[in-house]
């Protein structure tokens, strides 16, 4: 498999005019398709599906990746050489000896590893676990919106550096009463940009507490594509309140109304033509039931229907799903959801890992 750590990040080169999206829609990438069919269960099933499709049957495979998830360090890690940040020392397991077994029991090839809160800004136990593990893991760094800036040059650092592949915006860190489009927030989503990192945004606080900061910045850097995380903690609408927060939440696809050209060093120009990502992960924290969280199946209809398949991601929010349904139960609980809305065996490859390995270029390819 290629080292993600071997892959530079990719560059913005510039919007392109009017006249060449005639020319872009023959080299574009199809969208993946939502119209719906009977539902393959089987991951396996729905790669075998794919290549007898397409007339290569055993020439490739399809990967199951996780969007989403974190590790830190065991209790002698911490002791030694990773401390916890103070106050946030974790309950739950979540070293990376741990997540290996738990993504090999379940059928999981590779992960987008999130800094956690637990570490906050100190990104070196991720780091080392990426340099350990270059094949099967790429990292999202944590965004320091501090005065001082200087976590401007953090991000630059880790980005270019230390090979991490995102950045994720946490607004609950920016200093009281200041807003994500403040400018150390401007000037960090535009250098995420620059550097060709796609910023994942945790609204926990709920997406209308925050939209109008989001739209701001997608209208204002359109070079910076944004990942929603956890269905951006819309749960399924009781009210209209609700209703209208995951109204505004399927509106933000419409971004960008232009495409652009990014370059990635070793595969050449690539037409960037999606600005808005969603992760379909931690689904015990979007849901109103119990395991196997089947009221999140039309939120997921919903969602595919705005978004295309390809561009949703499933994610586990390991180590926090393991008390609530076990890891392999998170992988487990997407054919079962999917199944109930008919989302088709093509739509569910994407979820279950196709996307996430179009955005990250690079990352969990074999030769």
């Amino acid at each position: 498999m290629a080292s993600s750590a071997a892959v530079a990040p990719c560059r913005f080169l510039s919007p392109l005019a009017t006249t060449s999206r005639t020319l872009l829609s023959s080299i574009l990438p199809t969208p993946a398709t939502t119209r719906r069919r009977p539902l393959i269960s089987s991951t396996t099933a729905i790669c075998a599906a794919a290549m007898a499709a397409s007339g290569k049957a055993g020439s490739a495979s399809c990967k199951v990746v996780d969007s989403h998830l974190h590790v830190w360090a065991s209790p002698l890690q911490a002791a030694e050489d990773y401390p916890f940040f103070p106050g946030q020392e974790p309950t739950l397991r979540g070293d990376v000896d741990f997540l290996l077994e738990c993504m090999d029991e379940a059928g999981v090839d590779g992960a987008l590893i999130v800094q956690p809160i637990n570490h906050m800004f100190d990104h070196s136990l991720v780091t080392s676990v990426l340099k350990k593990y270059p094949s099967k893991f790429i990292g999202c760094c944590l965004a320091n919106p501090a005065d001082d800036r200087s976590g401007i040059k953090q991000l630059e650092h880790l980005i270019v550096q230390e090979k991490c592949r995102a950045v994720r915006f946490n607004p609950n860190l920016w200093p009281s009463g200041q807003k994500m489009t403040n400018e150390v927030g401007r000037s960090l989503f535009a250098k995420a940009g620059e550097l060709g990192a796609p910023v994942g945004i945790m609204v926990m606080k709920g997406i209308s507490s925050y939209i109008q900061e989001i739209e701001e910045l997608c209208t204002d850097y359109p070079a910076t594509t944004v990942i929603f995380d956890h269905m951006a903690f819309c749960k399924p609408p009781t009210n209209d309140d609700e209703e209208k927060a995951f109204s505004s939440f399927l509106n933000l696809s419409r971004f960008p109304q232009v495409p652009f050209l990014i370059l990635f060093p070793c595969t050449g120009i690539f037409p960037l033509y999606v600005k808005v990502y969603v992760k379909y992960s931690a689904l015990f924290r979007i849901t109103r039931e119990a395991y196997p969280y089947e009221d999140t199946s039309q939120l997921l209809s919903r969602v595919i229907s705005s978004y295309g398949a390809n561009r949703i991601m499933w994610g586990s929010d390991f180590p926090y799903v393991v008390p609530e349904c076990g890891y392999k139960g998170a992988k487990e609980a997407i054919s079962h959801v999917a199944g109930k809305v008919a989302v088709s065996s093509s739509d569910l490859e994407w979820i279950l890992g196709k996307t996430v390995s179009q955005l990250f270029q690079g990352a969990w390819v074999t030769p």
